[in-house]
């Protein structure tokens, strides 16, 4: 049964059992489980990598993971685990988060169940006789000697002495039929973290912090999201999503961060830049459409990617057009090369009061992005909100291109209208209100 329609059935049995059966609704993880907190038993796997944001349970899932296996509980183990490593940043975070936290494996048994934590010799012991052992990646030569049937590698990202450490525990988890591991990290591009996520062997969850808002403070997902959603950040924190960037791209991410701005100040001039798709096939590259202005000291400030994927030219042309009127731009750029004529044209149809700038590129896309990129360099660019797709091409534009192969559509356009408002000779601009 879907979590949203098992819930109220839940809160019924709740309200109706005494205290020892609450108790046991309460504590009965695979009822309560989201699908992403649960093992995959759609693949064989020796290690489940489970990736999410900031809150959105993914202690809970390494503890319950660790608890099921310690006590041999369906769906995680047909029978008890005997040796298990807990591995964490530091000493503390396994003893704080992993162990004694909220989510920790002391919080999460039952009374009757409990394993007894021992904190000068970083272990647990359960009734039935199964140990976990709590090393820190601060000293992975600690890893060399024990073995495990099983480990839990907690916010693995945040490893110091990531690679080492990681080795020092797979040559250690060597008892049982089916070594296993769950991973449990807020992600980062990492190369050890890429190569599990390439694995065929590595089962992936993925959660974001809102998938858990209801074990959360109420309005700590609304006031996060509105601070940093759609942000390098946010991404990475609320999304647990891998943020990437190439190492030659002309952008960084701590570049645009550092121009990042909640909206933008009166501007003296405002254009909509128009990169049409070359083709008007379903199939062809996507029309770029960024909004952008420039205030009365000379900050461009990029306001607006409304980029259109598989759209007909009178469909673009009328979100183009419907771009610049929400704006009140003061002229829509639109990129020539490809359709010619046809490109002023179709926006004519839709409505021939529009200002059209038809510009025609004479040098390659990186020749023509490189001076845009320098201006965010010189820090006279900034972004009014966040917009996570144009933001990943620009990351990973460098010389050969997108690492994709496709059009970088949306840095097109982008680089079209900031160059019409700070790279191309203008008069004196007047002073206008957004």
């Amino acid at each position: 049964m879907p979590p949203k329609r098992r819930l109220p059935l839940l809160l019924r049995l709740l309200e109706t059992a005494n205290a020892e059966e609450a108790e046991v609704i309460a504590r009965e993880w695979a009822v309560w489980a989201r699908a992403d907190q649960l093992p995959s038993e759609a693949k064989a796997w020796s290690i489940w990598l489970v990736m999410g944001g900031r809150g959105a349970g993914k202690t809970r899932t390494g503890a319950e993971w660790v608890r099921g296996l310690a006590l041999g509980l369906a769906p995680f183990a047909a029978e008890p685990a005997a040796r298990i490593a807990l591995v964490g940043e530091t000493h503390g975070q396994v003893r704080d988060v992993m162990v004694e936290g909220v989510s920790g494996l002391l919080s999460i048994h039952h009374r009757l169940e409990r394993p007894v934590w021992s904190p000068s010799r970083r272990r647990l012991e359960w009734p039935n006789g199964a140990i976990a052992q709590a090393f820190s990646a601060e000293d992975p030569e600690s890893l060399r000697g024990p073995q495990f049937a099983a480990a839990w590698s907690d916010e693995l990202a945040k490893w110091p002495n990531l690679q080492e450490s990681w080795d020092m525990l797979q040559f250690g988890l060597r008892l049982g039929d089916r070594p296993r591991q769950v991973v449990t990290t807020t992600p980062r591009p990492l190369p050890l973290v890429k190569r599990l996520l390439d694995d065929p062997r590595v089962a992936v969850s993925r959660a974001a912090t809102r998938a858990n808002r209801f074990n959360l403070a109420p309005d700590f997902v609304a006031s996060v999201t509105q601070a940093y959603g759609g942000t390098r950040l946010g991404r990475q924190e609320l999304e647990g999503e891998i943020v990437e960037e190439s190492a030659d791209a002309l952008w960084t991410r701590a570049l645009i961060e550092q121009g990042r701005e909640q909206a933008a100040p009166p501007l003296a001039r405002i254009v909509v830049a128009v990169d049409p798709p070359a083709s008007s096939s379903k199939r062809a590259d996507s029309c770029g459409l960024v909004a952008a202005g420039i205030d009365r000291d000379g900050i461009g400030h990029v306001l607006a990617d409304a980029t259109l994927a598989g759209a007909r030219p009178h469909e673009w042309a009328q979100a183009a057009v419907a771009l610049y009127r929400r704006f009140e731009a003061d002229a829509l750029v639109v990129e020539v090369n490809q359709g010619g004529e046809m490109a002023e044209s179709v926006i004519r149809e839709v409505d021939d009061s529009v200002p059209v700038t038809a510009v025609r590129a004479s040098r390659g896309k990186f020749l023509r992005a490189e001076p845009v990129a320098a201006l965010y360099a010189q820090g006279r660019v900034r972004h009014a909100g966040a917009f996570p797709a144009l933001e990943d091409e620009l990351c990973d534009f460098g010389p050969t291109g997108l690492s994709s192969g496709r059009s970088p559509d949306r840095l097109d356009a982008l680089v079209w209208a900031l160059t019409h408002l700070m790279l191309a000779p203008k008069g004196r601009p007047r002073v206008r209100g957004l």
